[in-house]
Order: C-alpha cells, then sequence, then structure tokens
C-alpha cells in the first residue's frame, strides 16, 4: 500500500471520522502545539496536506469539486444535469464557487503550518524536514495555481491564519502568478528533493523536483513566459520522466507509477481513499451499479482524425448525413432488426426512416468509427462497441446499442441511467468487470494531475508560441507516435498532416490536448488559458448533446465576465475588503 495512503488512514483512525480531515483545525485532533513534536505526527502532518489534493471527493453523490468532473464545463465532456454555469443563470453565491475557494484555501493553510512549523517543532532529521517543506511549497504553489486559474487574483497568505486574520485584499493575478513561481523555484532549489521516484519506492507518491519543473512550467504558460516555459520542460526530461508505451492501458492500476506519470492523486480501493470516477462515469452495466452523470460531448468524438491525419467527416463516413436536420440523423444510430413499436417511436422523434437499414443498420455506422486515431476507442465507448461489465456477479460483456432493450449474461446491451437518451460514454478510468475495483466509489487506480503528455503539448505550445515550428512538431509528434496516428510534416502539402504554420499548428496543438486528455481534468482549464471557451463551447446549437448531435440542454453564454469565476459571496460578506470580479452581481 501506498505510503502516504497508508498514513490518510492511520489519521482516519485517530479522528474516528475521515471528514475530520476537511477540517481547518488539527488534521487528526492533535493539538496543534504538538502536531509536529514527532517524527510521526511530522508524517501525518505532511499527509494532511496532501489530503487536501483530494478535495470534494465522496461517495453520497457527484459534488462537482473532483478534477475530472471539470471537464464537464469544457469542450470535450458534459453532464446530463443542468449545469447553471454553462446556462448563465449562476450567482456569486453559489456554493459550487464557494466549496473550490474553501477547499483550496484549506490546502493552503495546512501548507503553511507545516512550512511554519516543521521548521520550528519537528525533531525529524534535518534532510527530511528540508523535503518536507519543499513538498509542501509546491503544494502551496499547486493551491494558488488552481485558485488563480478560477479567480484570476485572490488574497495571499505564506502564515497560518485564523478565520479573524482572513482580511486581507486581493492580490492581482500578475502577483498570484509570482508567488507560485516563487514557492515552486523554493522546492527546485531544495536538494534533499529527488528528481523524480521509481516505481515501488516507499516514497513514491510525494512531490518531486520533475512535478516542480512541470507545474512551474504551467505557471509560465499562464504568464506566456514561453521561453522559460521550454527550459523548464526541457528539466522534466532530463529527470528521467518519459511517455509510457501504449496509450489504451496507461490508465490502468497496474502501470499508475509509470515514468509518464509525474504528479498523481493517490488512490488506494479502500472507502473514503479511492477514485470515484467509476461511480459518476461508469454505467448500470459497471460494477456497483453506477451513474453515468458525467460522459464525452459529440464535440470530442468528432474532433479525433482517421488514422492517416485526415479531419473525420461524417459526410465522408455517410453519404448524406450533412444533408439531414440533426432530427433526421439518428437514423444511422438505431440498432438492426428493430421492432414495429421502436420504428413508431423513431418515427415520432423525427427519425429519417426512409434510410433505415434492418440488418445493416449497425454495421454502416460502425465504418464511422473505424480506422480512427486509436484514442478514440481507448477513451470513449462508442455505439455498437463492446464493454466488459457485470451481469449477475459475473463478468458480461454487454454492447453499446440504441434504443436499449435488456441486460444480458450474454450478447446484453449497455445499460445507462439515461436509457431515453443515447449518449457517448467515457472508457478511460472506468473499470471492466469485477476485478479491477473492489467498489464503485472507491478504486485503486491513481488520478494523475500531471503526466509527461502533458508536458510535452505544453513544451510544443511553448515553442510554437516562440516560432520554432520544426522544434514544436517534434514535440507533437513523440505524442502521435504513442497514439499510432500519422505524424505532422511541413515537407509535403498534398498531405493532411501538413502544417502551414504557426497559426495551423497552434490549433493542431489545442486539438492534439482536446484528443489526448478526456476525462483527466484539463481541458476547462486549456480553453480558459487560451480564452476559447466562448468559441468552442457556446457556439450556437452546443450543449448537452446525444451521439447524433441532438441538444438535450442549451449553453448560453452571458457574457466575458464568465472567463473569471466570481470571488464567493459568502468570503466578501466575511472580508469586506474583497473586491468583486466584474460583471458579477452579488
Amino acid at each position: 500500500m501506498k505510503k502516504i495512503l497508508t498514513i490518510i488512514l492511520t489519521i482516519a483512525v485517530l479522528t474516528g471520522c475521515k471528514k475530520d480531515l476537511l477540517e481547518t483545525a488539527p488534521y487528526s485532533q492533535v493539538a496543534s502545539e504538538t502536531m509536529w513534536s514527532t517524527d510521526n505526527l511530522t508524517d501525518q502532518g505532511v499527509t494532511g496536506v496532501y489530503a487536501l489534493l483530494r478535495y470534494g471527493i465522496q461517495s453520497g453523490g457527484a459534488s462537482g469539486l473532483e478534477l475530472y468532473q471539470m471537464d464537464a464545463l469544457g469542450f470535450t465532456g458534459q453532464t446530463s444535469g443542468a449545469e447553471s454555469l454553462l446556462s448563465g443563470t449562476i450567482t456569486p453565491s453559489n456554493g459550487y464557487f464557494s466549496s473550490h475557494w474553501q477547499n483550496l484555501y484549506e490546502g493552503i493553510q495546512r501548507a503553511n503550518d507545516a512550512i511554519k512549523n516543521i521548521a520550528l517543532k519537528s525533531p525529524s532529521s534535518p534532510e527530511k524536514k528540508a523535503r518536507y517543506i519543499a513538498e509542501c511549497k509546491f503544494l502551496r504553489a499547486y493551491f494558488y495555481l488552481r485558485l488563480n486559474q478560477l479567480y484570476k487574483g485572490v488574497p495571499i497568505y505564506l502564515e497560518p491564519f485564523t478565520a479573524a486574520d482572513a482580511t486581507k485584499a486581493r492580490s492581482t493575478e500578475t502577483e498570484v502568478w509570482a508567488q507560485v513561481i516563487s514557492d515552486l523555484t523554493a522546492a527546485i532549489a531544495e536538494p534533499n528533493l529527488p528528481d523524480r521516484y521509481a516505481s515501488g519506492n516507499a516514497n513514491y507518491g510525494h512531490i518531486t523536483k520533475g512535478a516542480a519543473y512541470a507545474l512551474r512550467g504551467k505557471a509560465y504558460m499562464y504568464t506566456q513566459k514561453w521561453d522559460l516555459a521550454a527550459v523548464d520542460f526541457q528539466k522534466v526530461k532530463d529527470a528521467g520522466y518519459a511517455l509510457f508505451s501504449n496509450y489504451s492501458t496507461l490508465f490502468k492500476t497496474a502501470n499508475e507509477q509509470s515514468t509518464e506519470m509525474i504528479f498523481s492523486i493517490q488512490n488506494v480501493g479502500v472507502s473514503g481513499f479511492g477514485s470515484d470516477t467509476q461511480f459518476y462515469c461508469g454505467t448500470r452495466s459497471s460494477f456497483g451499479s453506477c451513474w453515468n452523470t458525467y460522459h464525452v460531448s459529440p464535440n470530442l468524438v468528432d474532433l479525433y482524425e482517421n488514422i492517416d491525419g485526415s479531419k473525420f467527416d461524417w459526410e465522408a463516413a455517410i453519404p448524406g448525413y450533412n444533408a439531414l436536420s440533426v432530427a433526421e440523423r439518428e437514423v444511422y444510430f438505431l440498432r438492426n432488426n428493430l421492432t414495429a413499436a421502436e420504428i413508431a417511436a423513431a418515427t415520432t422523434r423525427g427519425a429519417k426512416m426512409n434510410l433505415y437499414l434492418p440488418t445493416g443498420n449497425e454495421a454502416r455506422l460502425l465504418k464511422a468509427y473505424t480506422n480512427r486515431d486509436p484514442r478514440l476507442a481507448a477513451n470513449v465507448i462508442t455505439p455498437y462497441s463492446t464493454y466488459v461489465g457485470v451481469f449477475g456477479g459475473a463478468n458480461a460483456v454487454v454492447t453499446s446499442r440504441w434504443p436499449y432493450r435488456a441486460e444480458a449474461a450474454t450478447n446484453g446491451d449497455l445499460r445507462t441511467d439515461t436509457q431515453s437518451l443515447f449518449y457517448y460514454l467515457y472508457r478511460k478510468y472506468v473499470y471492466e468487470g469485477t476485478a479491477e475495483t473492489p467498489a464503485r466509489d472507491y478504486g485503486p487506480t491513481d488520478m494523475v494531475l500531471i503526466r509527461y503528455a502533458d508536458v510535452l503539448l505544453m513544451w510544443a505550445e511553448a515553442l510554437n508560441e516562440q516560432g520554432l515550428t520544426a522544434e514544436a512538431i517534434a514535440k507533437v509528434n513523440e505524442v502521435r507516435t504513442r497514439a499510432g496516428v500519422a505524424l505532422l510534416q511541413n515537407t509535403n502539402a498534398a498531405l493532411p498532416t501538413f502544417v502551414t504554420g504557426q497559426t495551423d499548428l497552434r490549433e493542431r496543438i489545442r486539438n492534439e490536448r482536446r484528443v489526448e486528455f478526456p476525462n483527466e481534468g484539463i481541458n476547462f482549464f486549456d480553453e480558459m488559458r487560451w480564452k476559447s471557451w466562448k468559441d468552442k463551447v457556446f457556439y450556437a446549437g452546443n450543449g448537452v448533446k446525444q451521439v447524433w448531435g441532438k441538444v438535450v440542454y442549451a449553453y448560453s453564454f452571458k457574457g466575458d465576465y464568465l472567463y473569471n469565476w466570481p470571488v464567493p459571496a459568502v468570503e466578501i460578506e466575511r472580508n469586506p475588503n474583497l473586491t468583486q470580479n466584474p460583471g458579477w452581481i452579488n
């Protein structure tokens, strides 16, 4: 069992209730004056800081705070529930904003306590204390980075503080980035912080220099210091991180400590300390009978290229497709051998049933998903593909069909909790069969926060923004080589992989990130950083969509103020020195 999680479990035993891990006061009800007074309590205190990386994870319902759930706000994901942020009806009083704010500041508070008191009170060895302080500076930087991504300028506290002390005004966005970079620079300078930990090392899961370089490089991307970002990403490579060979198995428990994984939330299959992606991204056919609360947008599926690097086009896959209305296109997604009642229902919904092939409909549609970028099949359960689910307590291979009829031990349909609607579903981070997870709400696979593919594609972006086209293409191609899709090039204009220049490559890099990282909590932050969120998410006709593009719930962009989250109304009530972001009305 991983060391960090072992200590968290010890803390839970001491408290008798894991809720105490989320309280601002002592992590294990150990008085603050004695918290750091032994080597063991020092370990526990630092682990209490790491515990806040899991902020919001719960088993009683999707909180919206778990990192992977942020993809529902981006271009590549969606949620079957109405999200008021995407409808433009949310206000600063909404608990969604205050929960993020409070959880991230709880992490900062714990980091501040550790940074100050390890040096003053801990009897641990000087080397260990120095390493722990560096780790906590990284974690403080991480929490401030998250706050700055969302709120764009927040109060900076570098010492432990009480509620009465929390009266600072907001620092500017630039000042917060400077603090993030300062903390990461201090962590990098610590000689007791290793470049990386090998798989199986007792300290695996703790912060490394490689992680600090990667996060500092990300901060430099936000400040558009492209040259400094590229230097840091080279340092990550020098630390020994590299791509794992197989994308489709990268996100399995067996490979969670591969050289690609730089910084991850450490999960174990124990209640309260595991991953909940299964619960909210799985289906009723998944082990534990899960909820497909979060699923894949057709925007993402359509973005996956053909294997030769050409853009996917529904018209090329199914001639005549583009001439039909969205409602009429449903006909192509219907299963073979529909009953009379199913035909009547599809006709009522508007499907153009004269195009229906009773014994060939499925095969015709499957052609649209073949010879595509292999990451599509690795990330998404597409129509008429199979999934190893569970039926009657045993493994059962089910198929995603429309309309749904029934599960079965053999040749059954994949069952969702949205059976009247037909969505693309996640495959990444969704466990298969009975053996991969002990329960639906605490899977054992680590949730990666930074991996080397992320570094490579940020590196490519940083190089491209400096006009270094050839070098940038080479970085993108490292990712595409592993994926198994045609490589980009700038020598043969007749091929679809030809890059015409910096602007073309910029969008190709962005698309590469979109197809590489679904369900990893990256896309929303990318779109916000690129200022592409409005155009990519709120274009006319977008929203929560079924696989053929029918909008179930439309999005509505109310103004550019949405790029900056509001300071929570409750925080302004507590601290009148806080000012609200423009456009938001308390």
